[in-house]
């Protein structure tokens, strides 16, 4: 499917004063109008969007022209603690000198020989470009470096892929499968419950619309501003939010001190009171105690008849096998218990609990 001009010019025409305000546009509110605008498209036609954009001057990136990966690398360094492994990565991959578009094009054209130095010197030269993409998903569930090692597979098949004779630029191409990689390890990997890669995709976007409108509106917009920019019902909005919502432990400490737990403090509506548990107490002391003015046979069938013990009632023939005799005597002595429990000087005392 080829790319339709009109759409792009629309496309670069809600851009243009965003840039002419900013100096740039984010990459969330260049996502947000591809997709609203083009819909599900493959990511060749993508890339082939965003260097049309590039050529049009169209800066889309979170941050002005004029600040360089070299400058990003120095600042991520400087937040970073003395034994953060991150720090040590980040100082390895700032000695890779970054390259200019001859140079990418060369390795590029080795690359298409078959040359696997080429496809390495490529990758190294961008693994500050993974960094500066794992950041915008740190707090999602996975540890930087985590983000950092699955980003570095996408721009593994970027590189794998990519063909210079298309015009793209590599760092364009190579940033939609580093992004697809690190959200797909999201979805797969980070949650406690597992989300759908498709649902997943949909919780991001409108995670990226709710950041859009923020800022175009200078407020938190409401469900239904969100709902029409997704194009969904408001209802189907508060699905998507509820999905998003991560699962709490109710073992998460509470407090300073941190001897409580969240679970603490949830009422249990299947739980009894104490007054159940007391009343349920003095009821078994009654009963026992009834029980022992029978006969041992007449208090050991009904004990095994309604599992007064353990829970579990027998059938007339199981408590004939523990005697060893018939159903039909066991029914006998089980009614002439029964009949005995039923004299009022017994039977008011068990009457007392149910009402």
């Amino acid at each position: 499917m080829t790319i339709n001009e009109q759409t792009v010019q629309s496309l670069i025409n809600q851009i243009k004063p965003i840039v002419d305000e900013k100096g740039f546009v984010s990459s969330d509110e260049v996502e947000s109008k591809i997709e609203k605008l083009f819909g599900d498209i493959t990511p060749d036609q993508h890339v082939e969007i965003l260097t049309l954009l590039e050529q049009q001057n169209i800066n889309v990136s979170d941050m002005p022209n004029g600040i360089e990966n070299d400058d990003l690398l120095t600042s991520d360094i400087a937040e970073a603690s003395i034994d953060d492994p991150v720090k040590m990565y980040l100082k390895d991959i700032g000695k890779v000198p970054l390259l200019t578009a001859e140079q990418e094009t060369e390795l590029a054209k080795r690359m298409l020989e078959g040359d696997e130095d080429a496809k390495q010197q490529l990758s190294q030269a961008n693994l500050r470009l993974v960094v500066s993409i794992a950041k915008r998903h740190v707090g999602r569930g996975m540890l930087f470096l985590d983000l950092i090692q699955e980003g570095n597979l996408g721009l593994m098949k970027a590189v794998e892929k990519f063909d210079y004779t298309k015009g793209f630029k590599f760092s364009t191409y190579a940033t939609w499968w580093i992004r697809q990689a690190i959200t797909r390890a999201i979805a797969d990997q980070a949650r406690t419950i597992r989300i759908p890669v498709h649902m997943y995709e949909t919780i991001n976007k409108m995670r990226r619309v709710q950041r859009v409108l923020l800022q175009q509106l200078g407020r938190e917009p409401t469900a239904a501003e969100i709902a029409k920019e997704m194009g969904i019902t408001e209802e189907k909005l508060r699905e998507i939010e509820k999905i998003s919502e991560d699962p709490v432990s109710l073992e998460t400490p509470i407090g300073e001190e941190e001897d409580s737990h969240l679970g603490d403090f949830i009422k249990d509506d299947n739980a009894a009171t104490p007054d159940d548990v007391a009343a349920a107490t003095m009821l078994r002391e009654q009963l026992i105690a009834i029980l022992h003015k029978l006969t041992p046979r007449e208090e050991k069938v009904l004990r095994l008849r309604y599992g007064i013990d353990d829970g579990r009632p027998r059938t007339l023939e199981e408590v004939g096998h523990e005697f060893n005799v018939t159903r039909e005597r066991i029914r006998q002595i089980e009614a002439k218990a029964l009949k005995k429990l039923r004299h009022p000087s017994k039977s008011k005392k068990l009457k007392d609990f149910l009402y």
